[in-house]
């Protein structure tokens, strides 16, 4: 794709899409970003503060504008929806975001657009799930953030513990965003040594009460960042803009998304997190990994969790 093609239109223009904006312009990436919100003066708003930017950056077109915007876009992004509180699940925000989903993807419907779109919105594997039914474009094009940031939260926790930078870090959090997610150590590598091997060598620390801690730690990290600030933006926002580079320039980049997988790792007909190969068609492929039994179970009963949520849903 060339630059001046790279249109992107950003679905809610709270926390999380203006910091994602705000990560995006910085990359040079897209040559146009349009934010739509059904706050119109937030939205004004928040383009007049990052237009002030513009001057720091590569040149971008950064405006206000609507669903008809999705026509021609590469890449439309939803963030908007009720945002998580104080002790709240994510799957308990299941059905009220559903339905301004629903409301959302009639919207983008009447444009036709040819784009891929990435869900933001909380509960992630829920609401993909729904758009991708909703609109019924193929499944590679439908994908949500998934475990991209656990995955992130796992590779710094991991870094932290082992004093290794976490670039140099492999690893994956499989399954659900959110209480059912899965820490595939069996998929861990660091400095192409499996994290069973290195521990060995190390001998630093209890391997498995340190693999227990680091989970938690890893699946607990948003209810701590809600309960401290009420919200959590920047490492998504970041997040966000890795996904879409992947897509933007066709990267190839092995990323945990979420999709609605037919019979990958013996799970059909329902979304969630598992390595895909992204690129500028969205998912290009799945990578089918080997499992412990016991992740492979664990991430079976996500699934079960996440289809559980899907047949309460009253739409």
């Amino acid at each position: 794709m060339q630059k001046q093609q790279r249109k992107l239109v950003v679905i809610g223009a709270g926390s999380v899409g203006a910091t994602y904006v705000y990560a995006l312009m910085q990359t040079g990436l897209a040559g146009e970003i349009v934010l739509v919100d059904i706050d119109q003066k937030r939205v004004e708003g928040e383009v007049m503060d990052l237009e002030h930017g513009l001057a720091f950056v590569q040149p971008v077109n950064i405006r206000a504008g609507s669903y008809s915007d999705c026509a021609d876009a590469n890449l439309v992004i939803i963030t908007a929806g009720a945002k998580q509180v104080p002790g709240q699940s994510r799957l308990e925000l299941a059905q009220r975001n559903a339905e301004i989903i629903e409301s959302i993807c009639g919207q983008i419907e009447k444009s036709s657009p040819n784009a891929v779109l990435l869900m933001v919105t909380n509960p992630v594997d829920v609401l993909t799930y729904v758009a991708q039914r909703r609109l019924g474009w193929p499944r590679r094009r439908v994908i949500g953030s998934g475990t991209v940031l656990d995955s992130a939260r796992f590779r710094l926790m991991l870094s932290q513990h082992c004093g290794i930078d976490a670039r140099n870090v492999h690893a994956y959090v499989l399954g659900e965003h959110g209480d059912s997610e899965v820490a595939a150590w069996s998929m861990t590598h660091i400095a192409g040594i499996s994290i069973r091997d290195y521990c060995s060598i190390c001998q630093g620390c209890d391997s498995k009460k340190t693999r227990e801690d680091i989970t938690r730690r890893v699946r607990d990290s948003a209810y701590h960042i809600i309960d401290y600030k009420g919200s959590t933006y920047y490492a998504i926002g970041l997040a966000m803009a890795r996904i879409s580079s992947a897509i933007l320039r066709n990267e190839h980049s092995i990323l945990t998304v979420s999709l609605v997988l037919q019979g990958e790792y013996g799970i059909d007909n329902v979304c969630l997190s598992v390595p895909c190969v992204v690129g500028e068609g969205g998912v290009e492929r799945i990578i089918t990994a080997p499992l412990s039994k016991a992740e492979q179970a664990n991430l079976e009963a996500s699934a079960k969790m996440l289809r559980g949520a899907l047949d309460s849903l009253r739409i």
